[in-house]
């Protein structure tokens, strides 16, 4: 995975477009790892599951969504659960208000270092719910005050609601 190293202004990388979809971190543009098929699959099947879920719960679920986490980062993130504000054409194109969680499937090539530091930026943004699914094992990890720890229950908080849900319920959209 190749990294530019000459310095890009935000605006440029705002008004560009990469295939598949890069990050911008601190004047660097980063190409992101693509992900393979159990990748794909398993961010399919939380986003099927979030979608039963948007108008009891008030949310909204996109994939590969642009994240501003910070003044100078901005983040793709592989599933973003959103708390319903309005109309979506009303909605930021980019989004600045952190999620209600994100969900980050992992790839073979991706590194421990990269995804903590992507982890990082998500938790100094201010989301709560920041969840971590491995294809390849089938395990489930919910990160926080820095580290990753297993877990199979999970929840997030909407306009004040707690909602619990068992991970392995997303399963169901991978038959």
């Amino acid at each position: 995975m190749a990294t530019a190293a000459s310095y890009v202004p935000i605006e440029t990388y705002l008004r560009s477009s990469f295939e598949p979809d890069a990050e911008y971190v601190d004047g660097r543009i980063q190409e992101r790892v693509v992900g393979e098929l159990d990748h794909a699959a398993w961010q399919a099947a939380v986003q099927k599951w979030f979608w039963r879920h948007e108008e009891e719960w008030g949310i909204r679920v996109f994939a590969e969504l642009r994240v501003q986490v910070a003044s100078s980062r901005f983040r793709v993130l592989d599933v973003a659960v959103l708390e319903n504000t309005g109309p979506l054409r009303e909605m930021e194109q980019v989004i600045r208000t952190a999620p209600v969680a994100v969900f980050e499937i992992l790839s073979p090539e991706d590194t421990l270092a990269r995804v903590m530091e992507k982890l990082d930026d998500y938790e100094k943004m201010g989301i709560r719910g920041i969840f971590v699914i491995d294809p390849k094992s089938g395990r489930k990890y919910r990160y926080e005050s820095g580290g990753l720890k297993h877990t199979e229950m999970a929840g997030i908080t909407v306009k004040g609601q707690g909602h619990l849900f068992r991970m392995s319920e997303f399963e169901e959209f991978l038959q």
